[in-house]
């Protein structure tokens, strides 16, 4: 009998440390499946917290991420930033392209969270339909408050909120040392992208707006039109214009398969009659982060740091 008693009693013990753990092991589970509820400009996305596998196709983004030590699964590998190279190694799932995501690549990984923006805007639905996807590109119109934004959900979702503050406290220093430097220093400005044997410029509330928007610098001219792709411009108009700062974005230095060409390009006859040439003021902006990956904590900080230099 006392035996029996005791069988019962060592049964129940274990059933109950059982329970328990079971409990445990339940909540954590819980914990791990955390949701959060992201607005983004294509619709609002339930997003789980510390995602484990993310897709990234975006290059502000990316460099956001690599910046805060948060892993990523899978990215697009043409055109990947010089110094987020890291990315092309096969440690990484190769994802597509930006405007040809690998549909069967990423049904394969069955990611968690994918990121997007502009160039794959059109595809929301059909990734939404793999996996969770938010839209994370900035908007060049209002940068500050855009990049901002975007921090702002990376934060949320991979619980970052201290080390981006932290980040993002020091560039907003560093923007407000350089507005200061671009009043005192009072000259204008032309922005232009060298793409093969064409040039265009971008002014205001247009994709390196800013150079004048956020940054102070003067344009040289108040009148281009705001686009993506920028106005279609001459050299004759640059030599009419006459800027006493001529910024160069190289598109061909980072296009798949491109090569480096914009200071043969640009520095011609025409050019030679500017200011900006006649004192040296030509300044090459680097394309990976005012092209590839504008947006990233590590990017905005290199891009005000370059304007920053160039004002001599």
């Amino acid at each position: 009998m006392k035996k029996t008693l005791l069988l019962i009693s060592i049964s129940i013990l274990l059933f109950v440390l059982t329970a328990c753990g079971e409990t445990e092991e339940n909540n954590a589970s819980s914990d791990s499946s955390e949701t959060i509820t992201i607005k983004h400009e294509l619709g609002e996305t339930e997003v789980p917290v510390n995602p484990e596998k993310v897709i990234v196709f975006d290059f502000g983004t990316l460099d956001t991420l690599d910046k805060l030590g948060i892993e990523v699964t899978g990215v697009p590998k043409g055109s990947i930033p010089d110094y987020l190279s890291k990315y092309e190694s096969d440690e990484y799932e190769n994802a597509g392209s930006l405007k040809e995501p690998d549909f069967d690549k990423l049904a394969e990984i069955n990611p968690d969270l994918i990121i997007i923006s502009g160039r794959q805007s059109t595809l929301y639905d059909q990734l939404s339909d793999l996996a969770p996807t938010i839209y994370l590109g900035v908007d060049t119109t209002r940068y500050m408050d855009s990049f901002k934004e975007n921090l702002d959900v990376i934060g949320k979702i991979f619980e970052k909120e201290e080390d981006i503050q932290t980040e993002l406290t020091a560039i907003e220093d560093s923007i407000a040392s350089l507005k200061e430097k671009a009043e005192a220093n009072d000259k204008k400005a032309l922005i232009i992208l060298a793409n093969d044997d064409k040039i265009s410029a971008y002014g205001s509330n247009s994709r390196f707006g800013i150079i004048h928007d956020v940054f102070g610098i003067t344009p040289a001219d108040e009148n281009i039109e705001a686009s993506t792709h920028g106005m279609n411009v001459t050299f004759e108009y640059v030599l009419e214009n006459d800027p006493d700062i001529l910024y160069v974005i190289d598109r061909s230095a980072v296009v798949e398969g491109g090569s480096s060409s914009a200071k043969q390009l640009v520095e011609n006859k025409l050019v030679e009659g500017t200011k900006a040439y006649q004192n040296d003021n030509i300044i090459y902006l680097n394309p990976d982060y005012w092209y590839l990956s504008g947006g990233g904590l590590v990017s905005v900080k290199e891009m005000v740091s370059e304007i920053d230099q160039s004002l001599k």
